[in-house]
């Protein structure tokens, strides 16, 4: 596989790694915070093998991508433009999108807006943008999951707090909303290294405080045009199961998959289920199968049913747990 490079996309460079036979199916795999290309590489090599093209970049402000200074530069339109500069760049009228967690919004916004651009989308755990926020005005439950979107807002301090011994309590955190050696240590150096590159982790939390103070301008009230997959890890402990049924119900030919033992993290968790599901989904793509058919593998689901020890989890308060004389020294910077 090669490696990534940066690339020229409008007025900034993504850092994008683009392999896989020139004349395959175009796949553009979209990662989520706190995550970079890399959290793509059981499914970037699985279709590489399989001959498909397979594209991931760092979106902007992530690793090794430019990291644009102030809130106003990661509006979400601004990212879904990103997007198209991308595929233009890369001479690409068509591609077949998979998207996670923001990675997943950033493709209902190029479905939504250019459907001409997207031949299918897979979502994995990330609910409608309209959804979401209806949701959240309904569920005191999923408000309270998401209180870390508010701790984001303020200035400085979770860049403060969340890097405090080498990443340590952060990354602990990503590893327990997983299953047990779904990260290795050694893939968890390569986040910290990710996180740790210039601006970078202010440039991830800009999504965030840029999703309050910088709203997008309206989806439209039509139906997601391409073919949509969703595939929805039901432990996740961010965004709860209800989010997924009334947002497939916005697709015009959706299909909706639960997977009942994954979390946040589905395509790590289940990594075999999951590049399954997007098996048949582009077979459905290419006329061998219908929407309707593809479903889990059920077999494959049931030898993951033995019970496993519990893992630690950290409760909000431990991930931001801060002593005085730390606080005194966030204050002076």
């Amino acid at each position: 596989m090669k490696q990534a490079e940066r690339i020229k996309v409008g007025e900034i460079q993504l850092n994008v790694l683009d392999s896989g036979p020139r004349d395959g199916l175009p796949l553009l795999f979209l990662h989520g915070f706190p995550d970079f290309h890399y959290g793509w590489r059981k499914q970037l090599a699985a279709f590489e093998e399989r001959r498909y093209r397979v594209i991931a970049p760092d979106q902007r402000g992530y690793n090794l991508s430019d990291k644009p200074k102030g809130i106003a530069a990661y509006q979400l339109d601004t990212l879904g433009r990103d997007l198209l500069a991308l595929l233009d760049a890369l001479g690409l009228k068509q591609v077949v999108v998979i998207g996670h967690d923001w990675g997943g919004a950033t493709a209902w916004w190029l479905a939504h807006h250019h459907p001409e651009r997207v031949k299918g989308l897979v979502m994995l755990n990330m609910p409608h943008p309209d959804v979401f926020a209806q949701y959240l005005r309904k569920h005191r439950s999923q408000l309270l999951k998401s209180w870390y979107m508010l701790f984001f807002q303020l200035p400085g301090l979770p860049e403060f707090l969340l890097s405090r011994g080498k990443w340590m309590h952060f990354a602990q955190s990503i590893q327990s909303g997983a299953r047990r050696g779904a990260f290795t240590q050694q893939d968890m150096e390569k986040y910290v290294k990710a996180w740790s590159e210039p601006g970078a982790f202010k440039g991830m939390l800009n999504w965030y405080r840029a999703a309050l103070r910088k709203p997008p301008k309206p989806f439209p009230k039509t139906a997601v045009k391409p073919p949509t997959l969703m595939v929805w890890g039901a432990q996740d402990r961010f965004l709860e199961a209800g989010l997924a049924q009334p947002s497939i119900e916005r697709c015009q030919q959706g299909r909706l998959i639960l997977l009942p033992r994954a979390g946040h993290w589905v395509h790590h968790d289940e990594v075999e289920q999951v590049n399954g599901l997007i098996q048949d989904f582009l077979q459905m793509l290419e006329g061998k199968l219908s929407l309707d058919a593809i479903q889990l593998n059920t077999k494959a689901a049931a030898d993951k049913q033995k019970p496993k020890p519990p893992k630690p989890k950290l409760s909000p308060e431990e991930d931001i747990e801060i002593s005085d004389q730390e606080l005194g020294e966030w204050k002076t910077q």
